[in-house]
Formats: C-alpha cells, structure tokens, sequence
C-alpha cells in the first residue's frame, strides 16, 4: 500500500506492546512461593485476561455501569480467586496484586521500534486499558509516546467503532490517516471497518510460551510484521 498519506499510528497495548502473561505469572508466582504452595500461574493469567473481557463487553452493552479497566480487573479477581483458594489471598492482597498492571513488562523488541516510528509518525496508544495502566508500565519500561488515549476517556471501547473514530476526531486527522496496530485480528478488523487502516504484528507468545492464537499474517491487513523491526522496517521503507 501506499504509506504517504499515513499521519498517525494508534497502538493497542495490551499484549501488543506489553507482556501482559509473563507480568502476571511472575507475580503470581512469588505469591505462591511466600506461601509454600503451587499454583498453575499460566491459567491465572489467562482466566483474569478472559474475564476482564467479558466483563468488559457487559459494561459495553450498558448491562454494568461504566468503569475502567482497573476496576474490571479488581472485580474480576473477586471471581477467579476462589478458584485458586491455596493462594489464601485476602482483600488487600488482591488490591496489591491488581497493581501488577500498573507495571507491565514491555515486549524487549518494541521500545526501539516505537522510537524509529516516531521519527516519521504520530505514534499514539489507543487502549481499553486504564490511562493509568497505560502511563505507568510506559513509565517503568521507558517508553515514549506522543500521546495516550484510553477508550475509559472516550465514552465507547473498543471495539464499538465509536471508539476509533472518536480518536481519530481527537488528532484532528481522517480515519484513512490513520493505522491501527495490534496483535489481535478482531481490533484490526473493526478499526478497518471504522475506515483505518491496519498492522499486524505478531505476538506468537502473549497468552504463554508456544501459545498461536492469532500468530500468523492475514490478507486482508495493509501491513503484517513478524515482529515490531519489521514493522518499522516496513512502514519506514
């Protein structure tokens, strides 16, 4: 495709930018090794990310009253830890361990790609995450934007179109301006058919080591990178 007349790149973050398994089956870890027992830190993980997206959907819908994603995340650890009862976590533990989103490993090859691509583009979050979540684990990895905008801020999350076009009404650019970045198929998608265009990067490990869900390039995306290099190697060409 012809990449001139892109202005802006909105990011999602959320397993596309950051590692958001590996973060929380660290923490997770250390909160069974203090207390002697085992747990399967990897389904943790992966049933809290599933539940906050089903949660989500119900604020969506307008079923649960509008809230942002650290108070979906904090509720939702109410649901999932009686099923990890050996963890014997207490209401101030989940509040402690909620927290880990604030700080979010970031994928080792994105920082420097983001760098690159600022230097041609406007590079912006655009997340369901909190704007907290979005400030803090940027801060702790050191990462640069040129902006961060969380859906909670936008009256509509992705992936209502709403979402994206209200967004793009905030940089002051055209949707056709504009490419949407993301590790996931469904956020591509429905930011195609808010008239954005698309990049793929693909994060073959987010939801656990040999995990495929969603690894491989598509044809209907404008752009599919392997990795981030080779997404600013491609979007710099």
């Amino acid at each position: 495709m012809d990449l001139s007349s892109i202005k802006v790149l909105t990011f999602d973050i959320g397993g596309t930018v950051f590692d958001w398994h590996s973060s929380i089956t660290a923490e997770v870890n250390r909160l069974a090794g203090e207390r002697g027992v085992e747990v399967d830190a990897s389904r943790f993980a992966n049933d809290w990310r599933r539940g906050m997206f089903q949660m989500l959907d119900k604020v969506r819908s307008g079923e649960l009253p509008w809230m942002n994603a650290d108070e979906i995340h904090r509720l939702m650890l109410d649901d999932i830890t009686p099923g990890y009862a050996a963890l014997e976590l207490n209401s101030a533990d989940l509040d402690d361990l909620n927290g880990v989103w604030h700080r979010l490993k970031v994928w080792n090859d994105a920082p420097a790609a983001i760098d690159r691509l600022r230097g041609r583009y406007t590079v912006v979050v655009l997340t369901v995450l909190s704007w907290a979540i979005a400030v803090y684990s940027s801060e702790a990895n050191n990462l640069q934007w040129d902006g961060i905008l969380s859906c909670e801020f936008l009256g509509h999350y992705k992936p209502s179109p709403e979402a994206y076009l209200s967004a793009v009404s905030l940089l002051g650019v055209q949707p056709q301006e504009t490419m949407m970045v993301a590790a996931h198929y469904g956020d591509l998608r429905a930011a195609m058919g808010a008239g954005l265009h698309s990049a793929f990067v693909s994060r073959p490990d987010e939801r656990g080591v040999g995990d495929k869900t969603e690894s491989g390039p598509q044809p209907d995306f404008d752009v599919n990178a392997k990795d981030f290099a080779d997404l600013a190697n491609q979007l710099l060409a």
